[in-house]
């Protein structure tokens, strides 16, 4: 493996010490561990992203929630590491990431930019739970009172509430939660190592009743799959009950290493939908804008009909019955119309 030329940055962030752990209980098995010491974590995001921050810290590389969709599964061709089952199965961790992060935080170089996490792999995945970094990290960017966002689809979460609680004392934290759909049929082959819909959307409820406004990332909206009406709406109406602050889609995007994954899976589970799907990313990584925009739409009238945006503290949500049907989308009085139809469209790390 190409460790000591690795990097999210010009330099080699990797030491040519690597310690490989292959672990034989049941929540890991078939995974292996690679244990190394970074030379630096908190990574500058490249000038092209389309992200809204400039700094991330990302402890993991390779993710055991095993995303067919994944979009960082590329990274792992960098470690000379297969993009699909071995971007699912071998997990490189960097053992150093609290310490290292800790020292970042001190030079005096640092100006206290806000940090996002979550933003390559989750560091929420089931790592976390025999690694136990982020408490570390949490402890540290407390510590220097530093802004910073994490995106998740893990539950382990919950574990470090007192430290978000404290974070939140000192600076601006923001949580997001990822949930594209509640497909249970969906999410058993297309995301099978995470845990299920509802209990993401638990961590929101739990989040928001301790104070820890959390919005959802409802990504990905999956073509032909997750994106019916009827889906959409009752995906954004678990979102509003489970008390999130906003609910943003996400259309899926297929980028080289994900692409090739994803299809393959797509070739087994709905063979019917191939050639769809070889049209609509004839382009490249992206849906067609048109599509984009009816999906954002709709998830924004779905989200202003059940409540969810801007709230005054304490305000409680109004949640129509489940058989309410929307008026026409920009009648009078439509809060709908008040919302943006541009689609989300991000490139992430």
């Amino acid at each position: 493996m190409r460790w000591d030329n690795l990097g999210e940055s010009p330099s080699a962030l990797f030491g040519a010490d690597v310690v490989s752990r292959t672990v034989d209980t049941p929540e890991f098995r078939g995974i292996t561990f690679h244990e190394v010491r970074a030379r630096s974590i908190v990574n500058r995001v490249p000038g092209a992203s389309r992200m809204p921050f400039e700094w991330t810290v990302n402890p993991y590389r390779g993710c055991s929630h095993a995303c067919v969709y994944c979009f960082a599964r590329k990274t792992h061709s960098y470690l000379d590491l297969d993009t699909g089952q071995g971007f699912d199965s071998q997990i490189v961790v960097k053992v150093n990431a609290p310490a290292l992060l800790r020292r970042e935080l001190a030079a005096r170089r640092w100006r206290g930019d806000h940090i996002a996490m979550g933003t390559n792999v989750d560091c929420y995945q089931r790592a976390e739970g025999r690694y136990g970094l982020m408490p570390g990290i949490l402890t540290a960017l407390r510590d220097h009172a530093n802004p910073f966002s994490i995106l998740t689809k893990g539950t382990l979460i919950l574990r470090d509430l007192t430290l978000l609680q404290q974070a939140a004392a000192v600076t601006d934290i923001g949580i997001s939660v990822s949930v594209g759909f509640l497909d249970r049929e969906l999410w058993r082959t297309v995301e099978p190592g995470t845990p299920a819909p509802e209990r993401r959307l638990e961590v929101v409820r739990t989040l928001t009743a301790h104070g820890i406004p959390c919005g959802v990332l409802m990504a990905p909206v999956i073509p032909f799959l997750g994106d019916s009406p009827d889906q959409l709406r009752a995906t954004v109406r678990a979102v509003a009950e489970a008390g999130a602050g906003s609910v943003t889609p996400l259309v899926l995007h297929l980028r080289p290493g994900a692409r090739e994954w994803f299809m393959a899976w797509l070739g087994h589970h709905h063979p019917h939908l191939v050639r769809r799907y070889e049209t609509m990313y004839t382009d490249g990584a992206y849906a067609p804008k048109w599509y984009q925009r009816r999906i954002t739409r709709q998830v924004h009238e779905l989200a202003a009909e059940y409540g969810i945006g801007p709230a005054r503290p304490g305000e409680a949500r109004r949640l129509p019955p489940p058989d309410t049907t929307p008026g026409p989308a920009g009648s009078p009085g439509d809060e709908a119309s008040h919302h943006p139809a541009e689609p989300t469209q991000l490139t992430l790390l």
